[in-house]
């Protein structure tokens, strides 16, 4: 689109939001999110368990890598989860899907724990474990992103990353709800009890909880942005295509990459990896270690919050940057701490890394719906975030559980988080354009305020600062914005 095209931008184009309905969708969107993680974190936290039921075959030592190379699994499904999901999204809408998916978790949870051990079915067992997974992944594959686009086109602009960090915060809420269920378990039942049959219990309490966020997710109203676009009939019949996605938004596609490849490499360290290092590596306690970890991720979810806030305030790139900086500096001393045996060292090495994450969930479930236009936002962003999750992240602690064991170098994992770090600095400094307070690629202006309409208004090239970035295909609805 050439520069300096006169626009048609009238007051009408802009949406302002009920606050009413906004709050609503991000309450029933984080449920759902938090399902989602309840059960990561029943999974992480009860790995050693795992390991043992349906790979008591294996050397004690390998157990624990067999249990997150199951985890690891799930992820193949997830690419494939978030291909039909997305495209199911940029068609029928975000509100649908969501339901979809949260179904379909909330049964294969359930399913594994109804799943008989290795000793009374034998090899049936670890497959029956990798179907549930794989059900898992394929129903994941549109959840996280299927979240962060509802959330993103139902948020207005200059609040767009505190409304879109309590998604972060359900994954908290979900992860701690998940692991200290785990960890009171086993404090009640103990260790023996927990391998015979207790372990169960976690998965059986996720049928409810899916049950009660499905109650939520089908009384939330469908986004402005997705709305705006149904408007045009005819172009809302292919508004999304894999080869629309691929020949116009390659590039977006590659940068969403590389943010995730960070993003959930440290996410899953921290949140998935964490739990089994400092038992089976360190030496410390089931209990002592799951209950460390589930103090740091309540402290962690103000931070998150707060982060969001400043992420609105002062831009999420620069947040992003200096979290990333700080990661690699700190990896080394916070694994050192987390690896000391006493245990309020470790508690401040974990607490540290912890502290480091809530700089990205703050700000990233803003930044990566920005990334791509309306019309083809779901679709692009459950492709890129699973294909990139499933490589980097999700195989993530099946790695680095292998590096620790095959080098016998507890700060293995320390090294590899810098790594990628030196990554994603490299991809948020050239390749990340700074969105906050803006408007979504393809989406026009949304306020909190009627007051704000007018402020809009006087800046249409900052309202619509998209224009140079529109593929000659985009949907007429957003092509009849510039003419």
């Amino acid at each position: 689109m050439a520069k300096g095209v006169k626009r048609n931008f009238k007051k009408g184009d802009i949406t302002v939001v009920d606050k009413k309905i906004a709050k609503q969708s991000i309450l029933g969107t984080s449920l759902g999110n938090a399902m989602e993680w309840f059960d990561f974190g029943i999974y992480s936290y009860l790995a050693v368990i795992i390991g043992k039921v349906f790979f008591p075959e294996v050397d004690p030592s390998a157990q624990v890598i067999y249990a997150f190379a199951t985890f690891a699994v799930a992820f193949i499904a997830r690419p494939i989860g978030g291909i039909v999901f997305g495209m199911l999204g940029d068609r029928l809408g975000r509100k649908k899907v969501l339901a979809l998916t949260l179904i379909m978790m909330a049964i294969a949870t359930l399913a594994l724990g109804l799943i008989p051990g290795y000793s009374s079915i034998g090899i049936a067992a670890p497959i029956l474990l990798l179907v549930a997974r794989l059900v898992q992944g394929f129903s994941t594959g549109g959840e996280y992103a299927g979240a962060m686009t509802f959330i993103a086109e139902s948020t207005p602009d200059k609040k767009r990353s505190v409304m879109s960090s309590v998604l972060e915060v359900g994954t908290l809420v979900g992860y701690i709800a998940g692991s200290g269920l785990v960890t009171l378990l086993t404090f009640i039942l103990g260790s023996d009890t927990m391998l015979e049959w207790g372990w169960r219990v976690p998965f059986f309490v996720a049928a409810p909880l899916g049950l009660i966020g499905l109650y939520f997710r089908s009384h939330l109203e469908e986004t402005p942005a997705f709305k705006a676009m149904e408007e045009e009939k005819e172009e809302s019949k292919s508004k999304s295509s894999l080869k629309e996605i691929f020949v116009n938004h390659w590039k977006s596609l590659l940068i969403c990459v590389g943010v995730v490849l960070f993003y959930n490499t440290i996410v899953y360290m921290v949140l998935t990896y964490m739990p089994s290092y400092l038992s089976e590596q360190l030496g410390y306690g089931e209990t002592k270690g799951l209950l460390l970890i589930l103090i740091v991720m309540v402290i962690m979810i103000p931070f998150v919050i707060g982060m969001g806030y400043l992420g609105d305030r002062i831009g999420r790139n620069k947040i992003l940057i200096s979290a990333l900086i700080l990661t690699i500096i700190l990896s080394i001393p916070a694994f050192m701490l987390a690896g000391n045996s006493n245990g309020i060292n470790a508690f401040w090495g974990v607490l540290i890394l912890g502290c480091l994450l809530t700089a990205f969930q703050g700000t990233l479930p803003a930044t990566l719906p920005s990334l791509f236009f309306t019309n083809v936002r779901y679709g692009s962003l459950a492709l890129t975030y699973n294909v990139s999750t499933s490589i980097f992240g999700g195989t993530t602690p099946l790695i680095v559980a292998w590096l620790v064991k095959e080098t016998n170098n507890n700060m293995v994992p320390a090294y590899y988080l810098m790594a990628v770090c030196i990554i994603g600095i490299i991809v948020v400094a050239f390749f990340v354009k700074e969105t906050a307070g803006r408007s979504l690629r393809g989406s026009l202006p949304v306020v909190e305020e009627p007051a704000e309409v007018e402020e809009v208004l006087k800046n249409p090239e900052e309202a619509l600062w998209w224009e140079e970035e529109i593929p000659d295909n985009a949907p007429k609805q957003v092509k009849s914005i510039i003419e």
